[in-house]
């Protein structure tokens, strides 16, 4: 056993005995007597040489408390993908986005600026005075 292994096997023990004294004590600890209980079964299945076995398909992935392994609850076949057209790697398509926006904010200056000199100097050739 490891170093992890023991670290996590203490502190499932740790859960047990502090799940049997709740259970002793009575009153509202008893109720959470079997969640911790159970969360001392689940500290085990977290140790590091079996996630290890686990990851490499050593060991069974799902496992009851009785130690049988239960039926998945989901089918385990993928739904066939859909297949896409492949297109030579040159050729690849670009979604149509549009100018850029600061071009687009930069000619809308340049305009308004053009815009304002031309009004002003139509403005001076006829003086209201």
């Amino acid at each position: 056993m490891s170093k992890g292994d023991l670290l996590v096997e203490r502190g499932a023990k740790g859960l047990e005995d502090l799940s049997r004294k709740a259970a002793a004590k009575g009153g509202f600890a008893a109720k959470l007597a079997d969640d911790l209980a159970e969360d001392a079964v689940f500290l085990r299945k977290l140790k590091p040489s079996l996630i290890k076995a686990r990851a490499k398909g050593e060991a069974p992935v799902a496992q009851s408390v009785d130690g049988e392994p239960q039926a998945p609850s989901a089918p385990q076949v993928a739904a066939p993908r859909r297949k896409r057209k492949t297109e030579p790697k040159a050729k690849k398509r670009r979604r149509k986005r549009g100018p850029n926006p600061f071009l687009v904010a930069g000619v809308a200056l340049a305009t308004g600026i053009v815009l304002a000199k031309v009004i002003d100097w139509r403005g001076h050739a006829h003086p209201r005075d």
